[in-house]
């Protein structure tokens, strides 16, 4: 069979390890693949001095990868949505099949760019686009495709998570750790889209999507960060047996969908609040399996690469001997269910989502002022579980108090923060963070 031809555009991080992964175990792939796969031509702007491209076309234009008549797979590795959209939507038109592990690419063009593909009856596979080297895009497609996902929530950004660790383990403030993750190159020197939750919203819209059937819906995802989170937060949190992790939480409603990142109190019970550093973890809830985790390597060179290089594999197997055309009909939809099968759910808002909260305020050590604050809550019909009140420290007059809810409406709790806030006897605002107990 005629040897499929593989085009990398992008040489960074993922690039290059794509590269050094696909040539160095190459006799082993390719016979799990079934056929040759070689690396014919590379387009990127800087060569990466750990791939040798000696034996490699090198471009410096990724669209002449794109426009390339011997390219059979374009793998864009190159990131943005910019350049990256106008090349793979060139490819898909060239009749060539992508790989891709640019998450923000399909969360906010993905309909736009499968759409193109079937049109031209190619396939576009992304499984490195979220959580790096776990395999949740295919285990959610195919193998839990006789599941009815009612819930999915995921640690899937290893930035994130490194942060949280440290706080936790070593009561350190965010902004210090945040100064060693960039050190240690887990951050950005502009790290917003890691810490304020835009990585992480990006993959989340992927795996809902996946999970329940309907259109990439990015704009929709509420987004908020863990760069309030503080030191004392993360220890009172393990005072009342609870671990925060800046979680993406799918669900599905009678009245809609879900799609919300945010820090998160997770029950230290719970697998997932286990998972530390810079690992990911996504916990998938199916009618017929149950609860199912995946846990690995979110990001890096490797972990990535072999992501990427499963996709490859995958399309290749699908083509159909010389003429590198495949049977589209018989290919696994883009996001799991076919197109004209989508539902185009309503996604809630955040003040209609309901769920338990941690509170913190500090409040005078007065008799009665607790009194007060369950009050204003009894009122609007939230509950309380749990309370920490704690001693006044030299000469003080104001104490941390702090306060587990039951479950309420988002727009309840607001209302009440607000309430409690306006106390003579309260300094400052209340701390709010949502609390999921994942069972």
């Amino acid at each position: 069979m005629k040897t499929v031809n593989v085009g990398i555009c992008g040489l960074g991080t993922v690039g290059g390890g794509t590269f050094n992964v696909l040539t160095r175990n190459n006799i082993e792939i390719n016979a799990k693949a079934g056929r040759e796969i070689t690396i014919s031509h590379v387009g990127a702007r800087m060569l990466n001095p750990d791939c040798d491209t000696s034996s490699t076309q090198v471009s410096d234009d990724v669209f002449s990868v794109a426009n390339d008549p011997k390219v059979d797979i374009l793998v864009e590795l190159m990131g943005g949505t910019t350049v990256a959209k106008d090349l793979v939507l060139t490819a898909i038109r060239n009749g060539k099949h992508v790989v891709t592990a640019n998450k923000a690419l399909i969360a906010e063009f993905g309909n736009e760019i499968f759409a193109e593909a079937v049109k031209h009856k190619v396939t576009v596979s992304y499984e490195a686009a979220v959580a790096g080297g776990i395999p949740i895009i295919r285990s959610m497609r195919e193998g839990l495709v006789a599941n009815r996902i009612e819930w999915l929530a995921g640690i899937i950004n290893g930035t994130g998570n490194f942060i949280l660790t440290e706080m936790r383990d070593k009561g350190r403030a965010f902004e210090d750790v945040l100064k060693e993750a960039q050190e240690l190159g887990y951050a950005e020197a502009d790290p917003t889209f890691d810490v304020e939750g835009i990585d992480a919203a990006h993959k989340l819209v992927i795996l809902a999507s996946i999970a329940f059937g309907m259109p990439l819906q990015y704009d929709k995802v509420f987004c908020e960060g863990i760069s309030t989170i503080k030191p004392e937060d993360v220890a009172y949190a393990d005072e009342l047996g609870y671990r925060i992790k800046h979680l993406g939480i799918a669900r599905r409603r009678e009245t809609g969908v879900e799609l919300r990142v945010h820090p998160t109190l997770i029950p230290t019970s719970r697998l997932i609040a286990n998972v530390d550093g810079v690992m990911n973890a996504v916990l998938v809830k199916g009618d017929a399996v149950g609860p199912t985790l995946y846990y690995g390597a979110g990001a890096g060179s490797e972990p990535t690469a072999s992501a990427v290089i499963s996709d490859i594999v995958h399309v290749s197997r699908l083509i159909n001997g010389d003429d590198l055309e495949v049977n589209y009909d018989s290919t696994v939809p883009h996001l799991g269910f076919a197109l004209d099968h989508l539902s185009d759910f309503n996604i809630l808002p955040i003040e209609d989502v309901e769920t338990a909260y941690y509170l913190r305020m500090s409040a005078l050590d007065r008799p009665g002022v607790l009194s007060k604050v369950t009050q204003i809550l009894s009122d609007a019909g939230i509950s309380i579980e749990a309370l920490i009140q704690k001693e006044p420290q030299d000469g003080q007059e104001h104490v941390p108090v702090i306060l587990l809810t039951n479950c309420a409406v988002e727009r309840q709790i607001i209302s009440a923060i607000q309430k409690i806030e306006a106390l003579e006897s309260v300094a400052g605002d209340v701390i709010r963070i949502r609390v999921e107990s994942l069972k």
